[in-house]
C-alpha cells in the first residue's frame, strides 16, 4: 500500500509539472476576435478587447484570433483601411508563451506572453530575441 501511495504521489507530481509548462488560456479567449485597445496599455504590456467592445473612435485597430486547433490569424490594417487577415499557426512555447508562425514568409515569427486573460480583457507582452 505504501508503494502504491508513493507511485500515485509521483504520478500526480509529474502531471502537475507537465501541465505547468503549457499555456493557460480561458476558453473564452479562443475563437474571439481581439482588437488592440492601446488606450489601456502600460509599459510593455498590450491590452486587447473583444471586437464587440465599445471602443472610442480610432483610425483603425489591429488584432488577432486564436483557435484551439493551433490556428492564428493576425488582423493588420489593409491599404483600403479595412482589416487584412494574416494567417498563421501557434503552439505553446513554455508557460503562457505562444510561438506564432505566419504562412506568408514576409511576416516574421513572433513570440507572445499571455500576462492575463479574462473573457473581456486580454493582456500580452511581445517577446523579442
Amino acid at each position: 500500500m505504501k508503494n502504491l501511495s508513493l507511485f500515485c504521489l509521483l504520478t500526480m507530481g509529474l502531471m502537475a509539472f507537465q501541465c505547468g509548462d503549457g499555456v493557460s488560456v480561458p476558453d473564452a479567449v479562443y475563437g474571439q476576435t481581439w482588437l488592440y485597445s492601446y488606450e489601456e496599455d502600460s509599459a510593455d504590456v498590450r491590452s486587447y478587447r473583444p471586437n464587440t467592445f465599445d471602443f472610442p473612435p480610432s483610425r483603425g485597430r489591429t488584432g488577432f484570433m486564436l483557435q484551439k486547433d493551433g490556428t492564428f490569424i493576425r488582423y493588420g490594417i489593409a491599404p483600403t483601411d479595412g482589416l487584412e487577415e494574416q494567417p498563421g499557426t501557434w503552439e505553446a512555447g513554455g508557460k503562457n508563451l505562444l510561438q506564432i508562425k505566419f504562412k506568408d514568409a514576409q511576416h516574421e515569427p513572433e513570440q507572445i506572453e499571455i500576462i492575463s486573460a479574462t473573457p473581456t480583457l486580454l493582456k500580452i507582452r511581445r517577446k523579442t530575441d
